[in-house]
């Protein structure tokens, strides 16, 4: 099979981003975003994935990392997008949960690679916490919050054309919740975007998606 690759690039008065992605990779990775939490969550996204992923990213990282958080999040979005193609064949669905010490996935990650794209965050009684705005604002001390792994989630699955919903199960640390999240998701988007041999059309009774 013909391995799906694919590149984007993105450039605003804020950032410069070069992305080059290859779906049916082997979980190679050369990420330098200058937010080095979000290197290290790319990194793992790409090794549990078996996605090939080289990005580069210049933003206006003396101001924050918001603008550089959000466009890295667009353009890898577009870059599996792009490597998707027609989309002929892909399983579609999928759903999984990856453990991490007391995050039990931080959360279970359920998708939908449709076309659609849009991102779903959902709490329970013992990941309530997350929710609290006192948490959040002590996680202001914190170079990559709970906040900045929404948006860029929010951003990669809009531009992915993916519908993302991430149940938070249980977690007491941030940084496990978010990591266990990033494998989750890897290992749900590998599945989703594997060929089934059954079948050579696109998964919908539209015919497109």
């Amino acid at each position: 099979m013909k391995k799906r690759k694919a590149t984007a690039r993105r450039k605003t008065k804020e950032t410069a981003i070069t992305v080059h992605v290859t779906l049916d990779g082997s979980g190679k990775s050369q990420i330098h975003t200058g937010i080095r939490f979000l290197d290290h969550m790319i990194e793992s996204f790409a090794k549990h994935g078996f996605f090939d992923i080289e990005l580069t990213a210049v933003g206006d990282l003396d101001v924050d990392t918001h603008h550089t958080n959000e466009d890295v999040g667009i353009a890898l979005g577009e870059a599996f997008n792009k490597a998707l193609g027609d989309k002929k064949g892909i399983r579609r669905f999928a759903d999984y949960r990856a453990p991490l010490d007391e995050a039990l996935s931080g959360t279970r990650v359920t998708i939908d690679v449709s076309g659609r794209g849009s991102c779903h965050l959902h709490t329970n009684a013992k990941t309530k916490w997350l929710d609290d705005p006192a948490i959040r604002a002590r996680q202001n001390s914190m170079r990559y919050t709970l906040a900045d792994a929404k948006h860029f989630l929010e951003s990669f699955a809009y531009h992915l054309g993916m519908t993302l919903h991430i149940d938070f199960i249980s977690g007491e640390q941030p940084h496990h919740v978010i990591e266990a999240t990033f494998k989750s998701l890897a290992k749900a988007l590998d599945f989703a975007t594997q060929i089934d041999e059954r079948s050579h059309a696109v998964p919908s009774t539209k015919g497109k998606l």
